[in-house]
């Protein structure tokens, strides 16, 4: 499970095995590897790595070159 807000003023939600939700709203999901992915709405892209340690790093690239770092709202 994973809660991460991000400095574009939105949230990244998804519950284990579950879909992965940008503000509320299902995002399309792409794995590249078994520790990156991708999900992406319209203007936003999400980058879920997950690191050697098992711990997740979540950023986002948007429109006009917006992007940063998301952090944990709260997780389980």
């Amino acid at each position: 499970m994973l809660n991460y807000v991000c400095p574009a003023n939105f949230e990244v939600h998804a519950d284990r095995g579950g879909p992965v939700y940008i503000n509320g709203k299902q995002a399309k999901l792409k794995k590249f590897n078994d520790s990156y992915f991708e999900a992406s709405r319209p203007g936003i892209t999400v980058s879920l790595s997950i690191n050697p340690d098992k711990s997740l790093s979540v950023s986002y690239t948007g429109t006009k070159r917006a992007h940063g770092i998301c952090t944990v709202a709260s997780s389980g």
